[in-house]
């Protein structure tokens, strides 16, 4: 039996996962990750890297980041605590979904996912205090292989639910999108 519907979103590769959740007078139990139901999501590596991120203040953004070849990873991104905007942007050189995005919330409650492949930007707000976020990871992370976009550039035109708050320092150099960027080929 499925404990996860696996769905597309409207961008190529990028899947929405819907976990089922068992349970009973004593509580409830639910599958993080299958490597065997997720296959059919595009999820084909072990996974290299589990991380785990606590975000305090509703509005706080983190993002946009990626990975440069060959570091860049797959993500299965969940929201164990409170609740997310969560984006996934496409930096894939020829697809058909180039610096397209997608969002979608993700909840504690709700119990969903997005499975993103190689070759995307990711990036969340918090949209509660105290969201708590868990990520597997089919790349473990390469620091010298980082990279990032500007949350609030225009040119990606990213819609955040609420005031974007808390950038980190990092975060708030990631450039912005520069005329005729040709993506990453993965």
């Amino acid at each position: 039996m499925s404990r996860f519907d696996v769905e597309p979103t409207p961008l190529s590769g990028l899947m929405r996962v819907s976990r089922q959740r068992l349970g009973d007078a004593r509580g409830s139990l639910t599958r993080i990750f299958c490597a065997d139901e997720l296959r059919a999501g595009g999820w084909l590596e072990p996974v290299a890297q589990i991380n785990h991120t606590l975000t305090l203040q509703a509005g706080t953004v983190r993002g946009m980041h990626f990975q440069y070849p060959p570091h860049a990873d797959a993500k299965l991104v969940s929201c164990l605590r409170g609740e997310v905007w969560d984006v996934a942007l496409d930096l894939r050189s020829g697809s058909a979904t180039f610096l397209q995005w997608h969002a979608e919330r993700l909840s504690a409650d709700n119990g969903l996912a997005l499975l993103i492949p190689s070759g995307f930007a990711h990036g969340f707000q918090a949209l509660t205090d105290n969201a708590e976020m868990l990520y597997c990871h089919s790349h473990p992370h390469e620091p010298g292989a980082e990279g990032g976009l500007h949350a609030l550039d225009t040119r990606l035109a990213i819609t955040w639910p609420l005031p974007v708050i808390g950038l980190s320092p990092r975060d708030a150099a990631h450039p912005r999108l520069e005329q005729g960027f040709a993506g990453m080929r993965v």
